[in-house]
This record gives structure tokens, sequence and C-alpha cells, in this order.
């Protein structure tokens, strides 16, 4: 974090925003010539800060409007029940996100799917690939906010003016 500026913050919020924008944009909007704003963005990639590019696409449009987060206990804590479990998680494509948590849940997954018939298929699937003690499964009825922009302004803060 310590490598870090306030153009290198502003560079990669306006990426996290916009991960179109051309070389020469992205130096307009942080005040650099194209060659120094180039080398920064290759550093930053490099540093593994930019980790890749993507396109957000549309949830509904494409027949996956159902968001569901998955609560799931377990009584085996041990690394290479993890690791099974862990892999078997991994290749369910329905799961969008997937935490260990600490506190009463031990895992949480986001799940998306076409509708309750589609979390249904994916819940036989999911408890199949190991010894689950509990498995709580609620449906997001509405998204009020949904950003994969990190809130950079906080980090810039604390650096110096």
């Amino acid at each position: 974090m310590n490598d870090l500026d306030r153009i290198d913050l502003a560079m990669l919020d306006a990426l996290q925003h916009d991960s179109t924008l051309s070389i020469a944009q992205l130096a307009e909007k942080v005040g650099l010539s194209s060659s120094p704003c180039w080398k920064r963005l290759k550093r930053l990639e490099d540093e593994g800060y930019i980790e890749t590019r993507v396109a957000i696409v549309n949830r509904k449009k494409v027949g996956l409007p159902v968001t569901v987060f998955v609560s799931i206990k377990t009584s085996a804590h041990d690394e290479q029940w993890l690791k099974r479990f862990a892999a078997a998680v991994i290749a369910l494509p329905e799961v969008m996100e997937f935490h260990r948590m600490s506190g009463e849940i031990d895992y949480l997954l986001k799940v998306a799917t076409t509708d309750i018939d589609g979390y249904d298929r994916f819940y036989k699937k999911l408890i199949k690939t190991a010894q689950l003690s509990g498995v709580s499964s609620a449906f997001s009825m509405e998204q009020i906010k949904f950003t994969t922009a990190l809130p950079l302004d906080l980090v810039s803060r604390g650096l110096p003016a």
C-alpha cells in the first residue's frame, strides 16, 4: 500500500468505474501525459493492484435474476475437508462469491440462478459436495445497491496532500 500515491488511486478509481478508458483518456482524467500514465498503469498491473478488467453483464437480461445467500455450517474443520469442499464449491458455476466466516456461520455463498427450481438444482449439487451440518438460504427480494468499485477515497485520506 505504501507504493500508491494520489495519482495511482485516481487511476484505479477511474478504471474501476470504466475499464474501457484509453490511455489518453485515463491520462487526461488524472492529469498526466500518456507515457507516464501507461508506465504507472503497467506497474499497477504488474504489482497486482489491478487483477483483471471485466464487463459487468446484466443478470436479468441473460436469465439469471435470482440472488441467493447461502449460509453453511459444518462440524468438520480440518484442512483436508476444507480443501475438498472449497474445490467442489469453486467448481459450481452458480457461486459468485464464497467466503469463510467468523461467528455462527462457517461459510457464506452468493449464488446466481434462474429461479427457485434453478436454486433447488444447485442445492442438490451443493449437498453432495461434503458433509454439512446446516444449510440456510435467503433469497434477495431486491438489490438496493450494487457496486464493484472499492471506496478508494477512504485510502487516499491517509496520504499526504
